[in-house]
Formats: C-alpha cells, structure tokens, sequence
C-alpha cells in the first residue's frame, strides 16, 4: 500500500462520511439511511491487511460518530471487528469473485448495526427500535452487499493508476538466443 492509496482512500472515506449525513434522497425514498463503510472496510481488510485496517477502523468510525448521535468511538468497535473477522480468514476468501464480494459487504452491512446495537445497549442508551428497524436493516444489508464490489472496482483501476508496474529483472543475455563459439 503506498501513500497515494492511503491517501486515496482516506479521501474517500471522509466523503462517504459527508455524503452520509449530508444527502437525505434515499433515505427519504427508502426510509433507511444506508452505510458504506462496512463494505469499505471489508476491501481494506482483503486488499491490505490487519494494520490498515485497524487505522482505517478508527479514523472511519470516529468520523462517523461525529456526525452522528452516537456516542464516539462506538462504530470503531464493530468496523474493527469486521475487519479483523475477514482479515483471519483472508486467504480462504475469493476476494477477485463478484459474487463474494457482494456477500461480503451484505455479512458485513447486517453485523455491523447489530454490533452498534449491543454496544449501546451496554452503554446505557436506549435506541430507537421498533419494526420499522427492520426494513432499514434490510435496505442497508441489500445496498451494502450490492456497493461493495464498487469498491473493489473503484480501488483496483486506482492501483493500476497509481502503480506502477513491476519489471522482472532479466539478464543481460536472451534465453531465446544461442552463442556461437569459434573462429568466426
């Protein structure tokens, strides 16, 4: 991971993050706000490992709480979970298919309410939670599942961008060529 990557996807989550609490449009059409970053957080965990995902985890979840009613630091814990979950089994993953992809960020949309959920009950608060939270629940796990390869997408034609490719060091002589030896 090099520093344009970081920087790109440090970017990127303080925008997600604004588009959250500032654009209303679905979740007036829906009646659900939805949330991006747990799907972010599953292609950090399989593209870059534990490390960048604990950072991310943190500065991610500690700007949302900032715009949110939680208390902060709350959504740190489940985006860390999430992301440690996926980093452990990583190399059983098929991180390149679609399909696991999307049933990734769906695992990962659902949990990460659920997670938020417990924690504030351990808190002491008192969510607001009645059948209604039940269609949001849904409308997050559906749209979360069907973005996360976006993001996949969106950072894999960034590396390709951003990278430059390896050369494989050669020697000096072609394989393909046979030296002739001799008076000539």
């Amino acid at each position: 991971m090099n520093w344009w990557m970081i920087f790109c996807l440090g970017v990127t989550t303080y925008t997600v993050v604004f588009f959250e609490a500032s654009y209303h449009g679905f979740r007036n059409l829906t009646g659900a706000q939805v949330d991006l970053l747990p799907g972010l957080v599953v292609y950090v965990a399989l593209a870059h490992g534990s490390r960048p995902v604990a950072i991310f985890s943190l500065v991610a979840g500690l700007l949302y709480d900032s715009v949110s009613v939680n208390p902060l630091g709350i959504s740190v814990i489940p985006l860390l979970l999430i992301g440690m979950g996926v980093c452990q089994k990583r190399e059983l993953i098929l991180k390149d298919q679609r399909y696991a992809q999307v049933v990734l960020g769906m695992a990962a949309s659902a949990i990460a309410p659920l997670l938020c959920w417990v924690l504030l009950l351990f808190a002491g608060r008192q969510p607001l939670v009645g059948w209604s939270s039940l269609w949001q629940w849904l409308v997050v796990t559906l749209v979360g599942g069907i973005l996360t390869p976006v993001w996949f997408k969106v950072f894999g034609r960034l590396q390709v961008a951003l990278n430059h490719p390896s050369m494989v060091e050669s020697s000096a002589f072609r394989s393909d060529r046979q030296i002739q030896r001799g008076k000539h």
